[in-house]
């Protein structure tokens, strides 16, 4: 058997010309990445849903180069969330798609699965919970020094600092995220995506949409439970959200029936390229092989 090959490809999708790179032949798993990320943060799940009988697209998310920068920016959660669902049907997914969704990609799923539910059989999220979970060790003293940058990225002088000496911000936030983990392979890709102005003025704009400060703590409107069943996976030692194992295991409540949730050991915020194999498992479990 020839192993699954690599491939790259884009699409119309909510008026934006989305790339993306694909592996294998089959029901759509989509994989979103999150900041500051690519797809290749998927380079070692993408050939094992492929081997197990998927087709498995990982696109640049909105502003992600080569993705389009919208022309007006638009990176709200509805944003997102239309992106995801306009991608499932550009691509020809249908009912049994399967969504995946590390960081801002999470968020992204969330708000999909909750508004294209008869779109996607099961949802899996990675390194961050439903908002009602993180809102619960939001404002902790700990989480309040981890989140410094939301705070930071509202600054107008942000994208100077976040771009100066190469990009130099985003390797300190992969080193205090997965430490100990040498990030220097996806750090490359990473600036790929987002060594422009403009594609690093865009990756700050999801903070700038989503992280008002003179609404963040405000619940309006608290996350309903996912019509599909939820996987939730964070790492025991995540140095951008530090939940335990209750918290962790609580978000297996916002998924129907046959949710799980996992702390995955050893593994800091990037846990698909610290622990693949762990990982690879635990997804491949949950969502078995699709039918023929």
């Amino acid at each position: 058997m020839t192993s699954p090959t690599l491939k790259t490809g884009s699409v119309m999708a909510n008026g934006l010309d989305f790339h993306y790179i694909e592996m294998g032949e089959g029901p759509l798993v989509l994989c979103l990445h999150g900041f500051p990320d690519s797809p290749m943060t998927w380079r070692h799940l993408l050939p094992a849903l492929a081997a197990a009988g998927y087709r498995a697209v990982a696109p640049y998310m909105r502003g992600y180069a080569p993705t389009a920068v919208p022309s007006t920016p638009a990176y709200d959660g509805a944003s997102l969330a239309a992106d995801i669902n306009a991608l499932h049907c550009a691509l020809g997914g249908k009912a049994d798609a399967v969504l995946i969704g590390h960081d801002w990609g999470a968020l992204a799923a969330y708000g999909a699965a909750l508004t294209g539910a008869e779109r996607w059989r099961r949802c899996i999220t990675l390194s961050v919970p439903p908002l009602p979970v993180f809102g619960q060790v939001a404002f902790d003293y700990a989480q309040i020094k981890r989140s410094f940058y939301f705070w930071f990225f509202q600054m107008k002088i942000a994208h100077v600092a976040v771009a100066a000496n190469d990009l130099a911000f985003i390797d300190g936030l992969w080193a205090d995220w997965s430490p100990g983990y040498d990030a220097r392979e996806d750090l490359q890709y990473v600036k790929r995506c987002l060594g422009s102005t403009e594609n690093l003025t865009a990756a700050l704009g999801y903070y700038w949409a989503n992280v008002a400060p003179d609404t963040f703590g405000i619940v309006v409107n608290p996350q309903p439970v996912l019509a599909q069943p939820l996987l939730y996976l964070h790492g025991d030692r995540d140095g951008c959200i530090a939940l335990n194992e209750k918290h962790v295991q609580s978000v297996a409540g916002y998924g129907a029936t046959g949710s799980k949730a996992a702390m995955v050991a050893n593994a800091g915020h990037f846990l698909t390229v610290e622990q693949p194999a762990a990982v690879n498992a635990l997804i491949l479990e949950f969502i078995g092989r699709p039918s023929r």
